[in-house]
């Protein structure tokens, strides 16, 4: 047993790793791919295109977490991870032999895509039951650490790796070429064969299962469905409607969200009626579940959506300002996120480790009050920043993350009882990830409605001492302030927007040629930069005070959890560390009392909130 807990920490690293990194790779490494398959991304109609490949992945394992953290609890957690490694699997190898070209290839990588988000979210949901399961109470912590180094850190890599393969060029084998939006493809299938393989070798079913349950099949349709609806009406949410720069206003995105809520209220109401609910809502009521769970969605809420908005700070704005070209500003924007990942990986494991010994309050409190104060330093910096001062700031934030991410999952998996552990991991992980897709719709929309007010006022001013005629500035200033989601995407895209701006432009009537000193004035990379750099500005602080303001929040639950409770064991403080190793059943040993208990009290009779 005492080796087999490191089998298990290890294996669940890596699938959180390859997961975690997989949902990011694209971030960076996408204008390769749309490139390699013959896509514009200028063009309207790839918007969705655009759209499902950045978000999908994250909507899917959002809406399937809880579902299939349930479903685990009934039928064993190593057996539905190691089908989870398979899928994921398969689908890597099926994205990496992706066929076709243009928009039928994007679709097909999307579909692809998506498959992979189910085997994701079997090794989600999975990973922290499976390491509670193996791990005893005062080891937990420091186990959690090693593997939220995985998922957190692996979504943190994943930009850096999407950046530098991104970099390379095609591979020439021979008469053979390797394109190297293959190539993006191709890294996590023979490490995804690898874990597969040992995975369905190495894991062994140790958990507690309850016989003759039964599929909560309208409690898993309204939260599925609703959830769906919520994250995919989130999502359009960005896409330009008829004359406004985003789709809020949308019929359809209303009826998203709408129908949507009214769902996942629904849902709240099945839960609470049938014998085996998807997920025991009585479980909020213990304190140190309710507060780091509500923790970790408002600290997603918080981070998720500025990692995007910070790539298309470097890609769109900085790098070009400073001579880069825009085909090097992916490798360099991920270049430029290593701070974040270096404090994560500096503080993550050390925050578990300390978390056993003293407990998740303090940690997780400080680790969110370091991310608030790091995310008011970002709102300060101006556009055009020295880097070490978003270095630094980076920095605080990844070790913020790191601080809070172990001890607050620790202690939210020793709160839960054994037979609970697929389904509490699941509704952690749904928690974190629609928050971050929620993130993602809602920094971006406070950036591209931002631009719109603010390029009006600077387009023209730019494009008169560009030496453009008042006739074509006009025409050209209404495809720059008409289109902000278009023009930040092509930034964000590795192209230079004003080469497909003045493309469009220039089939308008009225239109009269550009000299060619004009147009290269126009095409330079720090042009474009330069334009939308005060109402970015602008935007995105406002953007980090929202964030700091929520992460803030997150802090005062954080320290409003509690004294450290595990489950089966009342304690004030977590047990101390011991050199003699314990089975991994000895910590649960007083579980088996509460077996009976009423859902409507999960900690049984010794729960002391």
């Amino acid at each position: 047993m005492v080796a087999y807990k490191w089998t298990v920490l290890s294996n669940t690293t890596l699938g959180g790793l390859l997961a975690s990194l997989d949902g990011t790779i694209l971030l960076i490494s996408l204008p390769v791919v749309f490139r390699g398959i013959g896509v514009n991304p200028f063009d309207p109609s790839t918007f969705p295109l655009l759209i499902w490949l950045l978000l999908g992945y994250g909507v899917v394992t959002a809406t399937l977490l809880v579902t299939v953290g349930r479903l685990s609890d009934m039928w064993g957690r190593a057996r539905m991870y190691n089908f989870g490694f398979a899928v994921f699997s398969s689908a890597s190898i099926l994205l990496f032999l992706e066929p076709w070209q243009g928009t039928t290839g994007a679709w097909a990588l999307v579909g692809f895509r998506l498959i992979q988000a189910v085997g994701a979210s079997f090794l989600f949901a999975n990973s922290a039951a499976l390491l509670t399961d193996a791990f005893p109470p005062n080891e937990r912590g420091k186990a959690m650490g090693v593997n939220q180094i995985a998922f957190i850190g692996g979504s943190l890599v994943g930009l850096v790796v999407g950046g530098i393969l991104a970099s390379i060029p095609d591979l020439h084998i021979g008469p053979f070429v390797l394109p190297t939006w293959r190539i993006i493809f191709l890294v996590s299938v023979p490490i995804g064969i690898f874990g597969t393989v040992w995975a369905y070798w190495k894991l062994k079913e140790i958990s507690i299962r309850r016989a003759g349950q039964k599929v909560d099949f309208a409690g898993n349709i309204a939260f599925a469905l609703g959830l769906t609806l919520l994250l995919v009406g989130t999502t359009y949410g960005l896409l330009p409607y008829g004359s406004s720069t985003t789709g809020w206003g949308s019929p359809w995105v209303l009826a998203a969200l709408i129908v949507g809520a009214a769902l996942l209220v629904g849902f709240v109401f099945i839960e609470l009626r049938v014998a085996d609910p998807m997920f025991r809502l009585a479980l909020f009521r213990v304190r140190s579940f309710a507060a780091g769970s509500s923790a970790a969605l408002i600290g997603s809420l918080a981070r998720g959506g500025l990692m995007l908005l910070l790539v298309i700070w470097f890609q769109g704005i900085w790098l070009p300002l400073h001579g880069y070209s825009f085909s090097e500003t992916p490798l360099w924007a991920g270049i430029m996120m290593m701070p974040m990942i270096a404090g994560f990986l500096v503080s993550g494991p050390v925050s578990g480790w300390l978390s056993d010994r003293h407990g998740p309050r303090l940690l997780s409190t400080i680790g969110m009050s370091i991310g608030a104060v790091s995310f008011l330093a970002l709102a300060t910096l101006p556009v055009d920043f020295v880097y070490w001062q978003i270095g630094v700031a980076l920095f605080a934030s990844g070790c913020g993350m790191g601080m809070f991410a172990a001890p607050n999952a620790a202690a939210v998996m020793n709160s839960v009882p054994p037979e609970n552990r697929g389904s509490a991991s699941g509704m952690l992980a749904t928690l974190q990830n629609t928050g971050q897709q929620m993130s993602l719709a809602i920094f971006f929309t406070i950036v591209i409605v931002g631009l719109a007010a603010h390029l009006p006022g600077t387009v023209p001013g730019a494009l008169g001492s560009a030496g453009v005629p008042s006739g074509d500035a006009a025409i050209l200033g209404q495809a720059i302030g008409g289109n902000p989601t278009g023009a930040l995407f092509g930034a964000f895209l590795g192209e230079n927007p004003m080469q497909q701006l003045l493309a469009i432009a220039s089939s308008a009537p009225g239109w009269t040629p550009l000299s060619p000193t004009v147009q290269d004035r126009l095409l330079a990379p720090h042009f474009f930069a330069s334009v939308v750099e005060p109402g970015f500005g602008t935007s995105i602080s406002g953007a980090f005070y929202v964030a700091s303001a929520l992460t803030g929040a997150a802090a005062v639950i954080s320290a409003l959890r509690g004294r450290p409770y595990i489950h089966g064991v009342t304690a004030p403080t977590p047990p101390p560390a011991s050199r003699t190793e314990k089975p991994a059943a000895a910590p649960d040993a007083a579980a088996p009392a509460y077996a009976g208990a009423s859902p409507a009290t999960p900690g049984g009779p010794g729960e002391p909130r």
